[in-house]
């Protein structure tokens, strides 16, 4: 891919080509398109030596870099990383290599954080991002993310958003306690089908209920069977399903501990609720948000747009109903 300033693309290199071989004099390509006769030279020759294949946009990394940090200085950077556990500024100190130097050398060699890091062992006791490689189940209902979003409520008469900061301060009730709405959602992870509720809190008894109307939900849209149910490791998760889940024929499934991005289709929905639809208008009052969650899940699942299925909606991975 051409870089943001370039003044030509392959297409345009082979039109030099083309009027070089008609008979152009290159002083006249230049002109015509807008590029230097040292350009025109280049694509000319270019091309008779390697055909269109020497017309491809190449990379420009250097062929050698005679002033990187040699080997042996990396492995003393890294050694000195793993005895002191420090950062470049320490590790520079110690060996005598610029901070700046220390810093590009970890991450070269993808050096785990300090935060990631056991204090007295310099063992990695952080998760990495295992799951990074995106995957997708073979067909609805073979797995479902299941998760809660806490929005706080929204003061009669609106809150800051709609008054602004200083007006919303000046009215507040301090010894009125507003709370939080529970947005309890389940996406299906082939089709994306999402269905969402407010709740007033998530108890287990409140999301087993919740599931159970998600399951509703899904049947009434083709997804007869849900075989497997992914959540985090939250109390009300682990002892309050299972029954809802063996009614359902559904296995449970949880993610690893402090690895919030294996549910991560859930947790992407937890955002685009909180963009596209709690935070995208102003509200006076909570009532008329919590109205326009419906309105919104209905154009979320039949007409917006999904980048993860090729520009369509969740409606169209299903069998029709």
């Amino acid at each position: 891919m051409s870089h943001a300033n370039a003044r030509t693309t392959v297409q345009g290199r082979l039109l030099i080509v083309q009027r070089h071989r008609a008979g152009w004099a290159q002083a006249h390509i230049a002109a015509a398109m807008g590029v230097s006769r040292k350009c025109v030279k280049t694509w000319v020759d270019r091309y008779a030596a390697e055909g269109e294949a020497g017309l491809v946009d190449r990379s420009s990394r250097p062929r050698t870099s005679p002033r990187r940090t040699p080997a042996e200085v990396e492995e003393r950077v890294l050694a000195a990383r793993t005895e002191l556990r420090a950062g470049p500024d320490l590790i520079a100190e110690h060996t005598g290599v610029p901070a700046r130097t220390v810093s590009r050398v970890l991450a070269r060699r993808g050096a785990a954080p300090l935060s990631a890091l056991d204090p007295l062992t310099g063992a990695v006791i952080r998760s990495s991002k295992a799951t990074a490689v995106r995957y997708e189940r073979e067909r609805p209902g073979e797995l479902v993310h299941m998760d809660v979003k806490k929005l706080g409520r929204i003061p009669p008469g609106g809150g800051w958003r709609a008054n602004g900061r200083a007006a919303a301060e000046a009215t507040r009730d301090r010894s009125t306690k507003l709370g939080y709405d529970y947005v309890h959602s389940v996406v299906d992870d082939h089709s994306r089908l999402a269905y969402s509720e407010i709740l007033p809190d998530e108890k287990g008894t409140t999301c087993a209920d919740f599931l159970t109307r998600a399951a509703t939900y899904f049947a009434a849209r083709g997804i007869t069977r849900i075989e497997r149910v992914m959540t985090d490791n939250a109390w009300a998760y682990k002892y309050s399903l299972r029954q809802v889940c063996a009614d359902l024929g559904a296995r449970q499934v949880f993610i690893k501990a402090h690895c919030p991005w294996q549910n991560g289709k859930v947790e992407r929905l937890n955002r685009t609720l909180a963009t596209e639809w709690a935070y995208k208008q102003v509200f006076t009052s909570n009532q008329d948000r919590a109205d326009a969650l419906a309105p919104w899940l209905e154009h979320y699942n039949t007409r917006r747009r999904h980048s993860a299925l090729g520009g369509l909606p969740p409606v169209s991975r299903l069998s029709p109903t």
